[in-house]
């Protein structure tokens, strides 16, 4: 592409787009039209929102558009327009995004870095699917070449273009994590504020006792009073629709809302007697079935305000992992925070029922203090663990080891090339055999179909994280060591210590031989 001069970018198929602008715009009028002379009406107006929200969608996607030639770079949507000189460019990547649809596919954008940090989203070109990836990577590919022939001095062309994705370190954080972690201890606050409050009239209720002719007209409220009365029909509705008793001569009132299985329950003609509480039918007897008006528990209350903090905790751990790898370059990927998830998991499980049979009696009984103590001491241990095994490991630390020579027997390590090979064909592999014999690949810890390693081929290139373009299949606390096969770019993807052992062992076969 070294003849490129200019670069313009479009959506496709731009008469499809317009079309479908036109029809959502014929839809979104008739159904304004038919609001107007017929009146408001949910159908209509939901219906015309929709046509107006794909329209719009139709309009940005048919207007974006995105052009380069010696000049620079410049974009315009919708709504605004942009243009950078390439001097300004530090670097063209590629944002990857995990799609929405059931397919779990990619979306891949153009992502600029400019000089001063601030980083942009190109609305062109994009890929949504394998059948557009050709010609992404052509446009991608005609982008670098007029940044490295008009950007500032010392532009070069990379080997590899950077890859950005949600796992990477220069994926944006502070805007969902931070969100989401707010809503949920907004409402774990909310359901502990109504703890306290649930607790009291449950034990109101438990306490509650029959009124009598002594009893205050001011405190009848807190004392249970019965009424009569003879069912005249029932309405049961479902599955979301409420569900009805109705009473003959509408005594002592006309209806009273039931779930479905009280609907179905109670017949016309049953005679039922109601128990008032606090001014409200708590309980409908009547000789084939009762009624009981659900009483809320402030055990389950507890348990809730528990479950939305405990759920805080992660989007929590994804903002910590973000900042622990604010300095590393923004295709690295970071490592996963799931470790901190088996902590909150194991907190649930002393936590949850704790809260639920002791819900407001945490510090005033001495088990729950005993329970409260063991539980914390257990989840301080789970979050050290995560903390630990959620680092970011140098390259080259070693924890632990074998030198080369030491292994005693076979000794299957979790480990796989990147790249298919005659020795790991269509990437089978996912142990490296060590030890006995040969070293080899095998599709798991066994030497069923091995292969063996071509080791004295080898030669060890350096040793990296894992960066974006690695792929979702390479876990974010391993290591890459970048080899040369005989002159092929050849990557082995393991834990570091792992790694370490397997390099050692190849390099130790290799100077044997």
């Amino acid at each position: 592409m070294t003849d490129v001069h200019e670069l313009h970018c479009r959506a496709r198929p731009r008469r499809a787009l317009w079309l479908s602008v036109a029809f959502t715009a014929a839809g979104a009028g008739a159904s304004v039209g038919w609001t107007a002379y017929r009146g408001p009406n949910v159908l209509w107006l939901t219906v015309g929102g929709s046509f107006a929200l794909i329209g719009l969608v139709s309009l940005y996607l048919v207007t974006a558009r995105v052009s380069a030639d010696a000049r620079g770079l410049r974009s315009r949507t919708l709504l605004r327009g942009r243009s950078v000189p390439w001097s300004e460019v530090a670097e063209l990547r590629i944002r990857l995004k995990r799609g929405s649809g059931s397919r779990g596919g990619q979306i891949r954008r153009v992502g600029v870095l400019l000089r001063d940090g601030r980083s942009r989203t190109l609305p062109l070109p994009v890929a949504t699917g394998p059948y557009e990836l050709d010609c992404f990577q052509a446009q991608l590919g005609a982008l670098r070449v007029l940044h490295q022939r008009h950007g500032a001095t010392g532009v070069a062309e990379a080997a590899a273009v950077p890859v950005v994705s949600d796992r990477t370190a220069g994926r944006g954080w502070a805007g969902a994590a931070v969100l989401w972690c707010a809503v949920l201890l907004v409402g774990a606050g909310v359901a502990a504020a109504f703890v306290s409050d649930t607790a009291a009239d449950q034990r109101a209720w438990r306490a509650a006792v029959p009124c009598t002719a002594s009893t205050p007209v001011a405190q009848r409220r807190e004392c249970l009073t019965y009424t009569s009365a003879v069912i005249a029909r029932t309405d049961p509705n479902r599955p979301k629709k409420s569900s009805w008793v109705y009473f003959t001569e509408d005594r002592p009132f006309r209806r009273l809302e039931v779930p479905v299985e009280a609907a179905d329950g109670f017949h016309a003609g049953d005679k039922v007697q109601l128990t008032f509480w606090r001014g409200e039918v708590r309980v409908v007897s009547g000789s084939r079935y009762v009624w009981h008006r659900h009483v809320p528990n402030a055990g389950t209350l507890a348990v809730m305000s528990a479950l939305a903090g405990l759920a805080a905790g992660y989007p929590g751990a994804l903002t910590v992992q973000r900042v622990r790898g604010r300095r590393l370059p923004d295709d690295e990927v970071l490592p996963s925070a799931v470790p901190f998830g088996f902590a909150l998991a194991g907190t649930a499980l002393w936590l949850v029922p704790l809260c639920y049979f002791h819900p407001t009696t945490l510090l005033a009984s001495p088990a729950a203090i005993g329970w409260l103590a063991a539980g914390t001491l257990g989840s301080a241990a789970l979050l050290v663990r995560a903390w630990r095994e959620t680092r970011v490991r140098p390259v080259g630390e070693v924890e632990r080891g074998v030198e080369p020579g030491e292994l005693e027997g076979e000794v299957f390590v979790s480990a796989r090339f990147l790249e298919h090979t005659d020795y790991n064909p269509y990437g089978f592999g996912t142990h490296i055999a060590l030890g006995d014999g040969p070293p080899a690949v095998t599709p798991g810890p066994g030497r069923f179909a091995a292969r063996r390693i071509p080791v004295e081929r080898f030669t060890v290139k350096g040793v990296r994280r894992v960066r974006g373009g690695d792929g979702d299949t390479v876990p974010g606390d391993w290591h890459i060591a970048e080899l040369d096969d005989g002159g092929r770019p050849v990557r082995l993807a393991a834990a570091p210590d792992d790694l370490t052992r397997v390099l050692r062992e190849l390099t130790a076969v290799r100077e044997a031989q």
